[in-house]
């Protein structure tokens, strides 16, 4: 996520940092890297010009002769205007404590719309939630949202005759009858905005009166988000938007542009491809990523999410005994793992980067344990030379990669005895 303006904007930070004493020499060279990296983003030209004007507002403000770092006072005013751009605060979904909340899921073809509807589903599980079908242009439309309402294990209104108003009017009077907390309607899309895309939006609306009209952007787009957002906004009014496919090669265009250019807030961005791959957009921690600064925040979440699934006090016994096993390894590997994909997980770290984990050698690991026996994963001190042959064999690896992982395994299992009895352990060790 925002990779190559994460890449810039290192260097940029990197060059701000680097100088002793800063003038105005220096600030405009600092303007024009920025600039540059916002451009590269496909961000909106004039929100990179109204950007830059007010970063130079705000550093003029500050007292930079006088500072010991002040470097560290120019990227702090250059986080603080990348968090206003992107929204100033989260914003979160506000759903009716008696009553139903509907949602119309607005957008062209191909954003993810219907993806994300099921996202929404899984999101609101706990609120009873409604899908309702409204795409009969695009083919297999309506089979892929069942498909997706089954795997969520939602319920979906089965489309009416082929009729969207029709079917919109049988998950109306659900709602009345048996009391859905949530409603979301995947509507349809087009190549582009057309009149009679509009005129059936407008006839929805008549009939659902939604509570949040969000627009469903693909964030690899760039300005195509903003403009449809523009678009949309302007000929049935928008109260927010959700940017998908941000996992994939996303220069972060659409979500530094469209906040400002529509005046529409972020409610979510899609993370992944899986139905839990949705995440409430966070503008300080989005610009934390961006400034390199990671995001403790979310690997926190994260972490708190899969901790339950391990027995933590045992785990510390196990360590501070020297008694960790393959097993136990194993066993936060996979925890881990749920977490989503570890370059991911890592680059909420403050300092690395996705590129920085080779996701390859989690994966050889876990193939040469998987590889072993349960006596051989409690026991590693067992594996002997024909054994680590038969475990090569069967993770498609060498000898010498086994002995290189249970080599490291040791040290690391010896390293983590000798913290845990110097350091005192007031909660539970984390491996």
């Amino acid at each position: 996520m925002f990779d190559g303006l994460i890449d810039r904007f290192q260097l940029v930070k990197r060059k701000i940092l680097g100088y002793g004493r800063i003038t105005n020499q220096e600030l405009d060279s600092i303007y024009k890297e920025i600039r540059i990296s916002l451009l590269e983003a496909d961000v909106n030209y004039q929100v990179v010009k109204d950007f830059i004007g007010r970063l130079s507002e705000k550093t003029k403000g500050l007292d930079l002769s006088k500072s010991l770092k002040p470097g560290d006072l120019v990227i702090r005013a250059v986080y603080e205007e990348l968090v206003d751009l992107l929204g100033s605060k989260t914003r979160q979904v506000e759903l009716k404590a008696d009553g139903c909340t509907v949602f119309s899921l607005i957008g062209l073809q191909g954003v993810g719309k219907t993806t994300t509807a099921a996202k929404l589903a899984l999101k609101y599980c706990n609120r009873n939630p409604l899908l309702v079908p409204a795409d009969t242009k695009r083919p297999a439309a309506v089979q892929q949202l069942e498909l997706l309402a089954q795997r969520a294990n939602v319920p979906m209104v089965p489309l009416e005759k082929d009729s969207v108003i029709a079917t919109v009017k049988k998950a109306k009077q659900l709602v009345n009858d048996k009391g859905y907390g949530v409603v979301i309607v995947d509507t349809a899309g087009r190549l582009h905005i057309d009149d009679a895309l509009i005129e059936e939006l407008h006839e929805i609306h008549r009939v659902l009166k939604p509570d949040y009209r969000l627009l469903v952007a693909d964030g690899m787009s760039g300005q195509d988000a903003v403009k449809q957002a523009d678009l949309f906004g302007s000929r049935i009014g928008l109260d927010g938007a959700i940017l998908t496919k941000m996992d994939g090669d996303a220069r972060g265009g659409a979500a530094l542009s469209i906040v400002r250019v529509a005046r529409v807030p972020v409610y979510f961005i899609g993370s992944s491809e899986k139905l839990d791959g949705l995440e409430e957009f966070h503008p300080d921690r989005i610009a934390q990523r961006i400034l390199g600064m990671g995001d403790v925040a979310s690997l926190v979440e994260k972490v708190k999410d899969s901790e339950a699934q391990i027995d933590q006090a045992k785990m510390q016994k196990k360590v501070m005994q020297g008694e960790l096993n393959l097993e136990d390894f194993y066993e936060q590997l996979s925890a881990v793992k749920k977490l989503g994909p570890l370059s991911k997980i890592a680059a909420m770290i403050p300092g690395v980067k996705e590129a920085d984990i080779d996701e390859n050698q989690f994966r050889k690991m876990e193939a040469m344990i998987n590889s072993m026996t349960r006596r051989e994963r409690t026991h590693p001190e067992l594996i002997d030379g024909s054994r680590k042959r038969r475990i090569a064999a069967g993770s498609g690896t060498t000898v010498a990669d086994v002995n290189k992982m249970l080599k490291e395994f040791v040290y690391a299992r010896e390293m983590l005895k000798k913290i845990s009895k110097s350091v005192p352990l007031k909660m539970p060790f984390k491996i």
